[in-house]
């Protein structure tokens, strides 16, 4: 019997090899996107699926952001929460998804996540961190305890925090009042680039590790502002690391001439669409280059 099973010994096992185990075999797993301030009042955005709900009385939902295990430094969310014992825990809904991936980039310390991923920041009522406007659910919590599991890469720190408002977006509840699964759509984590839709099932988030993209706020105003591309769609542009230069832009143009007459009748509806379906083929850059072609 034992011949049908890989059998691990953890402490034998390279930490980056152990947590794709861990992260690929326990899923899905819902999503903690965690909005902090620092000491001055930076805000700051991330995501964690190391999280779930513990408590109804008192309620508590704990998440824990680990330390990085390529050097063992700690993120920004840690340091915030530390620093101000306050955080609004933001749930993920399929409708942001790919802009919260683009959140997750590692962007410097100071740099709006909000801003770089094109989210909507929603004063709180009790604590200073902003709640995401685009999350159907936002938990304003009050950190009661950080439990620190480990001082190594790869080890976590358990977030205690007390929900102090809950906040729900009328558009995802019942005539009753309750919750409705379907309207609400959440996500969760499963392992490396693969997400769990609660509607649906499988579909895979490239997940942006070293490389940085532009960001929302870098997009064009008349892009950003497009009737027919999504925030979905944007996150996806905003997760390109670089645009497309006029030579690329030529080549492609002459690659598919059929695109020419699209572009010389100048409507903008039917670009934006055509960038779209380029972007629902995971075509990023053919996207960009159907986009800045019609600004040139």
């Amino acid at each position: 019997m034992s011949d049908s099973y890989l059998t691990l010994l953890p402490e034998k096992m390279e930490t980056r090899d152990l947590h794709g185990y861990l992260l690929g075999a326990v899923g899905p797993r819902p999503i903690a996107f965690a909005s902090t301030v620092d000491g001055v009042g930076n805000p700051n955005l991330a995501p964690f699926s190391f999280f779930n709900v513990f408590s109804a009385n008192p309620p508590i939902l704990i998440f824990s952001p680990a330390r990085r295990v390529r050097d063992n430094t700690v993120k920004h969310t840690l340091e915030n929460v530390l620093e101000t014992l306050e955080v609004v825990i933001n749930v993920v809904s399929h409708a942001m998804v790919q802009q919260m991936s683009l959140a997750s980039t590692e962007y410097d310390r100071g740099v709006n996540e909000f801003v770089k991923a094109g989210f909507t920041m929603l004063q709180s009522e009790v604590v200073k961190p902003c709640r995401v406007g685009e999350s159907p659910v936002q938990f304003e919590c009050e950190v009661t305890k950080v439990e620190p599991l480990g001082e190594a890469g790869g080890a976590g720190n358990l977030i205690f925090s007390k929900v102090v408002r809950i906040h729900i977006s009328k558009a995802v509840l019942t005539e009753n009042h309750a919750l409705d699964p379907v309207k609400l759509d959440l996500v969760a984590r499963m392992g490396g680039n693969w997400y769990s839709r609660s509607i649906q099932g499988l579909f895979e988030v490239p997940k942006p590790l070293t490389a940085q993209g532009m960001g929302v706020d870098l997009i064009p105003e008349a892009i950003r502002n497009s009737p027919v591309l999504t925030g979905n769609d944007l996150g996806m542009l905003g997760n390109f690391q670089r645009l497309p230069t006029q030579e690329e832009i030529a080549e492609f143009l002459e690659a598919h001439p059929e695109f020419q007459t699209l572009l010389n009748a100048s409507d903008e509806r039917r670009i934006h669409a055509q960038a779209k379906a380029f972007l629902h083929q995971n075509d990023v850059e053919a996207a960009w280059k159907i986009l800045l072609a019609e600004k040139a």
